[in-house]
Formats: structure tokens, sequence, C-alpha cells
């Protein structure tokens, strides 16, 4: 059934070329979800079609950061209720935010069937999009590795932190030897300024040079910045509070960036390819 679903979608939408981004980070508290939102507004800013899927599947949070009332999420689309086109809330700039769980059952446990409705929910996506965004929960649970694989290109987001470091090189580690990714996008999160960033880096690369088979990226350095706080509380991006703020002007200059990154050559660069890769990574996880 998985094979007819995945055909299908291949039929559907062969001329859907988009960027999918993960961003993750291993550890909790690095600012991810903060990365996530500003950066997929400063794109939209910039004049891009975006969509965020808030993949924390079971403690959703995007929509919250944004105060956006939100009544359908992904479980409606997987039990068959509503479309995904329907639970899609809009949020600044038009950017398009594919509310998750919270509190429910995660996709770790997802039935055949249900895995089959996720590739149909994502086949008959109507609204247009330039860049997908996954935000990931925390920690490496096989969710956080199945989106990060399937995506084209893997932010990993840390802070000045041990535990952060550790986290992180833990995610790569395992993501490198045991699903063979070797290209990693580095943001150094609430750094006191570019050159604390580097060392944090560089930091990083030292202990990943030593064991790993990888290539690491610094993509960008955002300093820690009082508004972002302030912007929570408003329940807004920063980059829209405060947009001249040295934190919102990092995001702004890392949107850029990561806008001009290359899309994949076929199939790689479609929407499905996405899916069906999130999927077959389940369905293999799952037998092991």
């Amino acid at each position: 059934m998985i094979d007819d679903q995945a055909s299908s979608l291949r039929k559907m939408n062969q001329s859907r070329l988009i960027k999918v981004i993960a961003v993750t980070g291993g550890k909790g508290g690095v600012g991810k979800t903060n990365i996530t939102l500003n950066t997929a507004i400063a794109m939209a800013k910039q004049g891009k079609r975006v969509m965020v899927l808030d993949a924390d599947l079971g403690l959703a949070n995007v929509d919250v950061m944004l105060g956006l009332r939100v009544e359908k999420n992904l479980s409606h689309v997987l039990s068959g209720e509503c479309t995904l086109d329907e639970v899609l809330v809009t949020g600044p700039h038009g950017i398009k935010i594919a509310p998750a769980t919270s509190g429910s059952q995660s996709m770790t446990e997802l039935s055949p069937t249900e895995h089959a409705g996720l590739i149909r929910a994502f086949s008959e996506l109507r609204s247009q999009i330039d860049i997908l965004i996954v935000d990931t929960a925390a920690g490496i649970s096989d969710m956080v590795l199945s989106f990060s694989r399937a995506s084209q290109d893997i932010m990993v987001v840390v802070c000045d932190e041990p535990t952060s470091l550790t986290d992180a090189y833990a995610l790569i580690k395992i993501l490198n030897r045991e699903h063979g990714v070797f290209k990693f996008k580095i943001v150094a999160n609430m750094v006191r300024d570019i050159r604390e960033g580097q060392e944090l880096f560089s930091k990083l690369s030292k202990v990943t040079g030593r064991f790993l088979d990888v290539a690491l990226e610094l993509v960008a350095t955002v300093p820690f910045d009082e508004n972002i706080r302030r912007a929570v509380r408003k329940q807004t991006a920063i980059v829209d509070a405060f947009p001249s703020s040295p934190a919102a002007l990092a995001i702004s200059q890392l949107a850029t960036k990561a806008a001009k990154w290359p899309i994949p050559e076929q199939p790689g660069g479609h929407l499905e390819f996405f899916i069906e890769q999130l999927v077959s990574n389940k369905l293999a996880g799952n037998q092991r």
C-alpha cells in the first residue's frame, strides 16, 4: 500500500520542486523554534512562500509562540477528518504553519494506514510553497532522525553550553554513522559575538573531525539579544518586532543565505521525495 501511495504521489507532484530544511539541535532550550520561525518569516519578507512543519509531535509550540488560534492539527489529517490545507494556519507575512498535536501520540507510533495518510496529505497539498522548514523535537528520537534524514539540509542549532555541544555531537554522530548523512549546517545561537560563535563552531568541528567523516559549515552566529525575550512575550517574531536588533539582523542574513542553498536534482528536490523518505525511514526503523 505504501508503494502504491508513493507511486501515485510521484505522478501527481512531478513539478513541485521545493527546498526542505530541518532545524534540529539535540538539546532542548537552544532556541531552535525561535530560529525556525524567525528564519521562515524573514524568508517570507524576502518574497519566498514558506511553510513551517511543527514536527515536535507531542509538545507543539510553533503556533503558541505566534499567538495563533489553531482548531485542527496533524492528528486530524492523519485520521482523515480533513486535508493538510485545512489545518494550515497563516502566520506573519503569509507563512503557512502545519500545527502539530500537543500531548498526544508521537509519530513513532503511526500505523501503516496513518503513514499512507501522511503521504496522501502531502500529495494533495494545494498551497504553493517554495521552502518547507521542519522544526524537529528536542533529543535524538527516531522521529527527529527521520525528519532530519528526509530533509535536503540539516541546520543544527547549538549554544555555548557543554550539554548543547555533547547532544549536538551525539545527533551528528548517529545521523552520520547509522544513516550516511555527511553535511551539516551549524547555527551558533545566543553567543556574545561573532568570535564566540566561531569558537563554539571550532569546538564542535574538532570533535567531529577527530571521530566522524562529516563536513560542518557555520552558517550563522546569532547573538544573545534581550529583544528575543521581549518578542516572545509579545508573541511576535523578533524580525518583525525589533528588525534592527542584532539577533534579527543575523537571522535575516541566515534567511537570505538559506534561500539560496541549491535544491537537489530530481527526485531529491520534489516535495513527495521528502515525505517518501520520511515514511520509508520510519518503516525501516519499525522493522529493526
